[in-house]
């Protein structure tokens, strides 16, 4: 297995032949090198800055100080791919309000990822690079000076004395290449130094960029979140493709075979012939008639052109139980919560006519608060919480059962239960609505929903 950082190459047999120490060395002169110029940097910057403070040229370098954070941690995370071929994620930043440097400016500033950038920036000029050059100087150049011995006894001691880390004098050439000799073993155990430092200092980088875990689970909410909303648009507009597509497509062509087979019907003289024609253009009418209902369960065209009010009394028109609509709604909604809303109607409607045995239904709610709140009640005998608990309890109850459905969402218990009202919850929970039932034995069934929403001024052509 390729290892993914120093550390993990340390433990393979081949470390000492591979790139891995010479990646680390890099890493730690680079590191030494890049917070040397940090250091001198900030020190011209904050020296001129308060020499000039009195004045208004003095903010910017201020300014520019307190933002000397984020391209040291750039360059940190781009160095970090030298001891660890993982990427070091950048924090999560704050988009600006509008364009512009001002307002890229002062939401910099005020981000709290900005100033811990900056503290690393401080550590990073103070402590860690001063770090870096001990080890690289202990693990690589005391090593190498020692393993020169020979040669430096040949070139500047004129083959007669050598200078040992300047500290012992070698006047032999035996001595001279058993220091070579320990030159090169102390060269082996800087290698492991050089990577057990890199390793270190790498993981330590990675801490103080790195994305707190609480901001990281924030962030990651935020984008499941739009995702999540993204899904659903997509999803509704494949809907409303479908539809068009059936609409002006099958459609059309099935009823030019119906007037076909009608025209043929009549033009045909009694017989087997005119029996079989007379069938076809029946199957023919019934498969229009079915293809109708099925682009009407997709998304009825009265919802995309009239709203939810208009389409929730045109689904109490069609149910087999007669309803009373009381629907404040003097605006649109936005597509997904009109749709969501629409569909949990109709399926409450038909779960009304199917089990209720009630002679009478109401749908009633309004947008107040930021909230969609609709009420769908019945006369019926109630025990809808029961028949949902069986059916849930039963193995392929419905296309939709779920027996274990989003713990996050906020729905009732007695909603969790059920196989089709479980398709409805979590139809709604993706707009972080809620559904509730109750369904007393004897009755009434009330089924609440709730979805936050705010008005639109979308078009919806």
């Amino acid at each position: 297995m390729r290892p993914r950082n120093v550390w993990q190459a340390m433990s393979a047999p081949g470390f000492l032949l591979s790139a891995w120490p010479w990646r680390a060395a890099a890493y730690l002169l680079t590191g030494a090198s890049a917070g040397a110029v940090t250091l001198v940097g900030l020190v011209v910057v904050v020296t001129v800055g308060g020499a000039l403070s009195v004045v208004v040229v003095g903010l910017p370098l201020l300014v520019f100080t307190a933002l000397a954070g984020l391209p040291v941690a750039r360059l940190e995370r781009l160095r970090l791919r030298l001891a660890d071929r993982a990427p070091a994620p950048d924090r999560p930043r704050r988009q600006p309000t509008a364009y512009g440097p001002w307002p890229w400016l002062t939401t910099r500033l005020r981000e709290p990822a900005s100033w811990r950038d900056l503290g690393h920036a401080l550590l990073f000029a103070t402590v860690l690079w001063p770090l870096d050059a001990l080890v690289v100087t202990a693990a690589l150049a005391l090593p190498l000076a020692t393993l020169a011995t020979p040669l430096l006894m040949a070139t500047v001691g004129d083959g007669e004395e050598a200078k040992v880390l300047k500290q012992w004098t070698v006047t032999t050439w035996p001595t001279a290449f058993g220091a070579a000799l320990l030159g090169v073993l102390m060269l082996v155990l800087g290698a492991y130094a050089l990577g057990l430092a890199a390793g270190a200092r790498a993981a330590l980088t990675r801490v103080l960029l790195g994305t707190p875990r609480e901001a990281a689970l924030d962030a990651r909410v935020v984008e499941l979140t739009r995702s999540r909303v993204r899904l659903v648009d997509a999803f509704e507009a494949e809907r409303r493709r479908i539809e068009r597509d059936l609409h002006d497509g099958a459609q059309q062509r099935l009823v030019a075979l119906t007037m076909t087979l009608g025209l043929a019907r009549l033009d045909a003289p009694p017989g087997p012939l005119a029996d079989q024609l007379a069938k076809a253009h029946g199957e023919a009418g019934r498969a229009l008639e079915e293809l109708r209902e099925l682009i009407h369960g997709i998304h009825p065209k009265v919802l995309a052109d009239h709203g939810l009010a208009a389409a929730v009394e045109d689904a109490a028109d069609r149910s087999a139980v007669p309803v009373d609509v009381s629907l404040e709604l003097p605006g649109r909604l936005p597509r997904a919560v009109e749709a969501a809303a629409y569909f949990v109607v109709c399926e409450a409607l038909a779960n009304v006519a199917k089990h209720s045995g009630a002679d009478r239904a109401e749908v009633t709610g309004g947008h107040r608060d930021g909230r969609l709140r609709l009420e769908i009640r019945d006369n019926g005998r109630g025990g809808a919480e029961d028949r949902a608990r069986v059916g849930a309890a039963e193995p392929g109850a419905g296309a939709d059962a779920d027996p274990d459905p989003d713990p996050g969402a906020d729905v009732d218990a007695e909603v969790r239960a059920g196989s089709g009202l479980t398709g409805l919850a979590d139809r709604v929970s993706v707009l972080d609505g809620r559904i509730s039932l109750s369904s007393p034995p004897g009755g009434p069934t009330l089924l609440r929903v709730e979805i936050p929403c705010e008005w639109t001024t979308e078009p919806f052509a």
